[in-house]
């Protein structure tokens, strides 16, 4: 069945209205007709409802009914990822909103190889991940679309973490504290971040002002793990500890 994510000013009085790529994607691509079922998603929440009306900008839907998305993990992750080349960026977004991450900024470190020089420039590559991200949320039933934040140097990331209640660093120099250890006393975490450097790896000097902040460092083993592939282990594991598995889910 067809997936849809919409905002709360497009339900009233038991309707939904979708517009736009969407509304384009059921008429032109799918070809709907009335009566036709679609599943929309709003802030969680997913509405089981029947196509009524076709206008010429718009597709009208009666509500069913509704259920609580249950895709959702307990905790809530933010991805701060060291800036790659757009491809891998592509994979990060696609890979990581599988996974069930709720927020992913891309962070400007002193070893990134791509380069965002211009306002609009960083506003047409998010504005490309965040496509990326919708269709990866309808892809794997999200009940919430991930956004994909504005690039941000460094040191804006590590601010931004401060307020999450864990946050880690997996950094190829550490080879003693690893996730198992650091997720045991966190059972009841809500919110964590992530910090994965580039191609390049973070610096000495940018993994001590993580210290500094609080983000503490962790081995994902004896193997060195490309950027995308270093990401998607941590978050993984995160998930498996304390996020999918505290909602009774495995």
């Amino acid at each position: 069945m067809s997936r849809y994510f919409v905002n709360k000013t497009q339900i009233e009085d038991n309707k939904i209205r979708i517009t736009g790529e969407d509304y384009q994607h059921l008429k032109k691509v799918l070809r709907a007709i009335k009566g036709d079922a679609i599943t929309v998603c709003c802030d969680g929440i997913d509405y089981n409802a029947v196509i009524a009306e076709i206008s010429n900008d718009c597709i009208i839907s009666d509500i069913i009914d509704s259920v609580q998305n249950v895709t959702e993990p307990a905790l809530k992750v933010t991805l701060f990822q060291g800036l790659p080349k757009a491809d891998k960026m592509e994979f990060i977004v696609q890979k990581g909103i599988e996974l069930g991450v709720s927020e992913i900024v891309p962070v400007i470190t002193d070893r990134s190889i791509a380069k965002i020089n211009t306002d609009k420039d960083a506003n047409a590559k998010v504005s490309r991940w965040q496509k990326i991200a919708m269709e990866a949320a309808k892809q794997c039933n999200r009940g919430i679309v991930p956004v994909i934040g504005m690039p941000v140097k460094f040191s804006q990331a590590v601010h931004m973490a401060a307020n999450r209640e864990l946050s880690i660093i997996p950094y190829e120099k550490e080879s003693a504290a690893g996730f198992k250890a650091i997720a045991a006393t966190g059972s009841s975490i809500k919110s964590a971040a992530i910090f994965i450097g580039p191609e390049g790896g973070f610096t000495e000097q940018e993994v001590e002002l993580a210290e500094t902040a609080g983000i503490r460092k962790i081995t994902l083993g004896p193997r060195i793990l490309r950027t995308e592939t270093a990401g998607m282990v941590a978050l993984s594991l995160m998930m498996y500890e304390l996020g999918d598995v505290s909602n009774g889910r495995t």
